[in-house]
């Protein structure tokens, strides 16, 4: 059940935003991110690979893996299993490859196929993916590219974009561990929402 605030949060940012070129399962995530932000304006360079949310949540309604570049992201995603390897991960002492290009790594070769991946903090932790794009054996079910920053974050969103993983990312500097695990509770909520529907 939606909490009461939550619902009127709704109703306030859906008379506020348009969401009419969304599809419906677009519109879920876009008001999510918005929900969790406040920021009509990330909203708005929101982009979506064709069929990446379908495939997102077809994935959750069968127990994929989730992996996160950083602890802040697990924190809020509480309604599914997720893991990060960024504790176990060291940067290089020139400081290339990132301790989150390494965790990221980790995680990809960890969970190869049918996993979700999402990054709301590190563009390197999304440059690794992007570069692992380029590799037969890297299949994920979804990429979610979220990262904030100056330094790198458009850039890594960019090169997502132009990438063959399927994708929710956006355009610019904005993001943020909110942003990208309020793209994965909505696509969550979906997927609850469609096995409680089940015959």
């Amino acid at each position: 059940m939606i909490h009461p605030i939550e619902k009127r949060s709704y109703e306030i940012l859906s008379s506020e935003f348009d969401f009419s070129k969304y599809d419906p399962l677009e519109a879920a995530v876009a008001k999510r991110v918005i929900h969790a932000t406040a920021d009509f304006e990330l909203a708005k360079s929101l982009r979506i690979s064709a069929n990446s949310i379908r495939a997102g949540v077809e994935a959750i309604k069968t127990g994929c893996q989730v992996i996160c570049d950083v602890e802040m992201v697990r924190a809020g995603i509480t309604s599914y299993p997720t893991e990060c390897f960024l504790k176990d991960a060291k940067a290089a002492e020139s400081g290339w490859p990132t301790r989150s290009y390494s965790a990221m790594l980790m995680g990809a070769e960890k969970f190869p196929q049918k996993a979700i991946f999402i990054v709301g903090c590190a563009p390197t932790a999304l440059e690794a993916l992007v570069d692992l794009s380029s590799k037969t054996w890297f299949e994920p079910v979804l990429v979610i590219g979220l990262p904030v920053g100056f330094v790198g974050a458009a850039e890594s969103k960019d090169l997502l974009r132009a990438s063959r993983l399927p994708y929710i990312t956006n355009e610019g500097r904005k993001g943020g561990s909110a942003a990208a695990s309020a793209a994965f509770n909505a696509i969550a909520r979906l997927a609850k929402a469609e096995n409680d529907q089940a015959p």
